[in-house]
């Protein structure tokens, strides 16, 4: 696991409370209504990266999603969620490891992401995550990304990001996934920011 990165959110984690945080969302809409797109059963193995102290994971059980995973590099963050949870946290499958490193116990059918991919500024960390999507990701599977829009922000949390277009994107992830929908959201951070963000879903080729 990379040390750096795990120490910088570790502490992100330790010194805000989880609904101080910039991408704080008390119930994200988005997400789920691109989800719920994929048309896949309440069974589909789902896995949600970086998704730390997200409240995704609190909602898609509320709807009846059984095999849920969750990914993130900060031991606070899962934390924070499955004392939330309480007794329902033994219902999800916690990853606390650095995605670009672990060894992921997919394949799974939907793979969501608000959180990781415009991180990656590096080329070779791209390339070690898309070579994660593709190792753990089934054949015909979803793949649902938010990232900063081009006239979202530069940085965030202290670091720089990458920020996409649909077609930006779409090339990013390359031919082996199909653009199926984009969407543009205005997130208003606690702090009463305006982010633009940008939301795509994208099935693997078969």
């Amino acid at each position: 696991m990379n040390d750096n990165r795990k120490t910088h959110w570790e502490q992100v984690y330790q010194n805000k409370g989880e609904d101080e945080t910039s991408w704080f969302q008390p119930r994200p809409e988005t997400s789920l209504a691109l989800i719920r797109a994929t048309g896949e059963p309440l069974d589909a193995p789902f896995i949600d990266v970086g998704g730390g102290a997200s409240r995704l994971v609190d909602h898609l059980l509320d709807e009846g999603w059984t095999e849920l995973s969750v990914l993130d590099i900060a031991p606070s963050a899962l934390a924070t969620t499955r004392a939330r949870l309480g007794d329902r946290a033994s219902r999800v499958n916690w990853l606390e490891a650095d995605l670009l490193e672990a060894r992921l116990p997919g394949p799974w059918r939907i793979w969501h992401d608000r959180a990781v991919f415009h991180f990656l500024t590096d080329e070779n960390d791209r390339a070690r995550y898309l070579e994660q999507l593709r190792n753990n990701l089934e054949p015909g599977g979803h793949v649902i990304i938010a990232t900063f829009a081009p006239d979202g922000p530069e940085a965030c949390s202290g670091l720089p990001v990458q920020r996409y277009a649909p077609g930006e994107l779409a090339r990013a992830l390359g031919d082996a996934f199909q653009l199926q929908e984009s969407v543009t959201e205005d997130h208003h951070t606690p702090a009463g920011k305006v982010q633009s963000f940008t939301y795509c879903r994208f099935r693997r080729r078969a």
